[in-house]
């Protein structure tokens, strides 16, 4: 990497998500792991013969579910970074192989706001920002509602302005 003048530094986007995404990627987690306790649950009162080995891993599987909903939502939050300038969209995320995405606006093809049932619940939304890359699109999940709604905004008026075609 140059040092120097008009050198440019990699660093973490500077805004976090919004603090309610602790609580949906929690009801993520439980909504996820409740389905298959249950089937070996009801599984488990059904076939006597089988009870013991129906019942143990749906225990198991409950209580890794509900540590998982406890400690991995609360490392996201502290992973999950975002940030958006006049020269590009800045996205990190992963929980232990971290992924920094950076769009140039003159690569910014579409601007999508989308909020699950969930989502609408805990008022929050996803933006999707695609590029012309071969990687994919850039999300941003985890945002105030209303602020999705003002950054989609911001981002198709930045890259109104922007020269180039987005290919």
């Amino acid at each position: 990497m140059a040092t120097g003048v008009g050198a440019v530094r990699l660093r973490a986007p500077a805004h976090t998500l919004d603090p309610r995404a602790v609580r949906w990627w929690r009801t993520r987690w439980l909504l996820l792991t409740a389905g298959p306790v249950a089937v070996l649950a009801v599984l488990g009162g059904f076939i006597a013969p089988a009870r013991f080995w129906l019942l143990l891993p749906a225990a198991v599987l409950a209580v890794l579910g509900a540590g998982c909903a406890v400690l991995v939502p609360l490392w996201w939050f502290r992973t999950h970074r975002w940030e958006v300038t006049d020269e590009a969209v800045y996205v990190r995320t992963g929980l232990l192989w971290q992924e920094w995405r950076i769009a140039p606006m003159s690569r910014i093809q579409t601007v999508d706001t989308e909020r699950g049932p969930l989502e609408q619940l805990y008022r929050l939304a996803t933006v999707t920002v695609t590029t012309a890359s071969s990687k994919g699109a850039v999300r941003i999940e985890g945002l105030d509602h209303e602020l999705a709604a003002e950054l989609a905004e911001r981002l198709t008026r930045i890259t109104q302005d922007t020269p180039g075609d987005a290919t």
